[in-house]
Parts: C-alpha cells; structure tokens; sequence
C-alpha cells in the first residue's frame, strides 16, 4: 500500500509541494525580491537629500524627521489604504508605502554618519582644497558608510518582511501565498512561503554585510599584537 501524498494529508513539511509548485514559488520570490529592490533604491535616493538638507538647514529637523517618524507609525493596512485612490491596485502602491517606511530608517542613519566623521577630517580636507560636493563624494560619505549600510540592512530587511502585507492588492510576492493558504489552511504553502521570507532577509542582510566589508576595508584594520 502507497504512503499518502502529503498533499491531501496536508502535511506542514511537503516534498511534493515543493516538487509541483515550484514555478508558483519562484514567480512569487523574485517578485518579492523585485519590490524590495525597487523601494529601498528609491527609499534610498529620497532619504541622502533629504539628510544633506537637514544638515544644511537645522531648521528643517523637526519638520523632516517628525514627518518620516509619523508616517512610520501608520499601520501598513491604513498606509495602502491612504495611497488607495492615488495609486489604485498597482505594484506602484506597495512600493510607495514600503519607501515611506523605509525613509524614517535610512534619514536618521544618513545623518548619523554623517555626524559622525571628525571635524578635523574635514578641516584637512578643506585645506587641501577640497570643494564642499568633493568633500562629501569623497570624504564624508565614504567615511559614513559603514552606519549608512546599517541602516540599508535595517530598512532591507523590514522591507522584505512589510512587501508580504502588499498581498491585499494582490503585490505582496510571498505574501500571496500565504494569504491565498490561509482560508484553506493550506499547511505547506504557508511553510514554504514563511520559511522563503525568512531565507530572503537573512540573505539580504548577509549580502549587504559582505558589500559593506568590501566597501570600507578600513574597518578591519586591527593594531597588531604588540602595537605593531
């Protein structure tokens, strides 16, 4: 006598889910990986002006900051809910919200690297002749990055987890699999999409790490034993 397929016994751990939704998988990881990419880019592009003018102009502190903490409190249901009638069932709609929430995480740590580089860095750089754009490409952002990156693995990683709450409007990547499992309660679908997420941040997290030792190798250099 045949052991049962795990799919009509609706097993949590299934080897022939796996095996004949594969392509179903697939389809709904890259497009988790593709939200994620597109709205931390863009989140990205916002937040390192928006940083640079906070420091230029303290007086706008209070307003961009507040403004970034507030709409980080929204709840993910209520922020799509709110892009709604501007957006309409779009993937643009899910990406807006996730860089909305993403920017409270990447201003703040913008500016804390920022703040972060010694006074007398840039006292030299001036007087060797550095130019205020030169300074920043070329000393202040470089010397930033490594708190930067902290906080592109921060944002990356509540991304990945917030992009499954855009399955409302059918944009949620692997949260389209585990909402369509759920009514049913669909076992090892709603495994195999968790346990996706999961893999996909701490991916994410462990390729972001990597490029930020490749990116700042200073961080490394350690004094030898004996003050070599």
């Amino acid at each position: 006598m045949s052991a049962p397929n795990c799919l009509v016994t609706n097993d949590w751990i299934c080897g022939e889910y796996l095996r004949t939704r594969a392509g179903e998988l697939t389809d709904a990881t890259l497009q988790h990986v593709g939200i994620t990419v597109v709205s931390v880019l863009i989140a990205l592009a916002v937040a390192v002006p928006l940083a640079l003018l906070v420091r230029a102009r303290p007086r706008f502190a209070g307003p961009v900051l507040g403004l970034t903490t507030l709409l980080y409190t929204v709840p993910s249901l209520a922020m799509f809910s709110l892009l709604l009638p501007l957006f309409g069932l779009s993937a643009a709609l899910v990406v807006t919200g996730l860089v909305l929430y993403a920017l409270t995480i990447l201003v703040r740590n913008t500016l804390a690297g920022l703040a972060a580089v010694p006074a007398e860095t840039r006292e030299a750089a001036r007087g060797m002749g550095y130019g205020s754009l030169r300074l920043l490409w070329q000393v202040e952002l470089p010397l930033a990055l490594p708190v930067l990156m902290a906080g592109i693995r921060m944002a990356t990683v509540s991304t990945i987890a917030l992009t499954t709450v855009g399955s409302v409007v059918g944009r949620g990547g692997l949260g389209n699999l585990i909402e369509d499992a759920l009514p049913t309660f669909f076992k090892a679908q709603m495994l195999a999409a968790s346990v996706l997420c999961v893999l996909l941040a701490v991916a994410a997290d462990l390729l972001l790490l990597g490029l930020q030792r490749l990116l700042t190798p200073w961080t490394r250099i350690r004094t030898a034993p004996g003050g070599g």
